[in-house]
């Protein structure tokens, strides 16, 4: 929906919104992501699998002593609990899509949930490190025959799973426009997916080395390899996430497009604020200078056509009042 709001002088002044145009107008809070339904349904598939997965891959780490397979298996453990909160996360913005209490609806409630799981990945990734060192300056026995193919079995469940995550076509469209980050919940799961695939193949690999050539150190070493990767995501995704929560400004570019098209007619933008509300949804803030003959219904005309914008006020001033700036 979107709201002007003129302030120049009572005779350029347009007639107010009727009643029937405010009533909509206060009832449009969901800014859900196109693909939220299939998102939370493979959310929870993936949950179940990846709990299966992480009871094989502990009990394998802790019966043939292997590292790799046990940071593995800390992964997962924490893929199940962020995957559970994406999930749950899900269901509540669903539920809450159009709770009064939410004064942007409830569509950044993913975004919310992605930084908390940024904050799980950057945990793991040190409990990794520092299980990795330990095992490196003490080394113990691995039993590579038992863990070897536990380990290729976790990797081929993990890529299922990176499969089921992938941003459906909705999200794929957002980002051929303006919303580069689309739905972070579902990008965040995928994310912690794809780095416990890549944990899986550095364990595959020490584990192959030490079983072939004999280098104790090739498994911890590997899974201080996965560490760092796993840091390197988290860090990604805590930066994505915080943009978001703290309404950085979300498509510069988007912003731009706005400003040319409101100025298209000589008009000045005196302010202009581009947040996020959800996925593929976000709202606008701009002050217009223009002269007596501007009217909202043409600038109304120029904003057509860009969907990313759910929510826009447009405050309109006259060429007198543009010294004073934005309230």
């Amino acid at each position: 929906m979107v709201l002007y709001r003129n302030t120049m002088s009572s005779a350029n002044r347009p007639k107010t919104l009727d009643p029937g145009a405010l009533d909509a107008f206060r009832q449009d809070r969901t800014y859900l992501g196109a693909d939220h339904a299939r998102n939370e349904r493979r959310t929870w598939i993936v949950t179940v699998i990846c709990a299966g997965t992480l009871i094989a891959q502990i009990m394998g780490g802790v019966l043939f002593h292997s590292m790799a397979l046990t940071a593995s298996g800390l992964h997962m453990a924490a893929h199940v609990a962020a995957l559970g909160t994406a999930a749950v996360a899900y269901a509540l913005a669903r539920r809450w899509a159009s709770d009064r209490r939410f004064a942007w609806g409830a569509g950044k409630l993913g975004y919310l949930a992605g930084f908390a799981n940024a904050v799980v990945l950057a945990v793991v990734a040190i409990l990794i490190a520092v299980e990795s060192v330990s095992r490196l300056l003490k080394p113990e026995a691995v039993d590579y025959d038992s863990a070897l193919p536990l380990a290729i079995a976790g990797l081929a469940v993990t890529v299922v799973c990176v499969v089921l995550l992938r941003p459906g076509q909705a999200q794929a469209h957002d980002r051929d426009l303006h919303d580069k980050d689309g739905d972070l919940n579902i990008s965040a799961a995928h994310l912690h997916l794809t780095a416990d695939a890549a944990v899986s193949v550095l364990a595959i690999a020490g584990l192959a080395a030490g079983r072939q050539l004999g280098w104790a150190w090739a498994d911890p070493l590997a899974g201080l390899a996965g560490a760092a990767l796993v840091a390197q995501f988290a860090v990604t995704l805590l930066r994505r996430g915080a943009a978001a929560l703290l309404d950085v400004n979300p498509s510069p570019a988007l912003a731009a497009q706005i400003t040319e098209r409101l100025q298209a007619g000589g008009e000045r933008v005196l302010d202009l604020h581009l947040w996020r509300l959800g996925p593929g949804h976000f709202a606008a803030v701009a002050v217009v200078a223009g002269a007596s003959q501007t009217s909202v219904e043409g600038l109304r005309a120029r904003l057509k056509g860009l969907a990313a914008l759910s929510h826009v006020t447009v405050e309109l001033r006259g060429d007198g009042e543009a010294g004073h700036g934005p309230h």
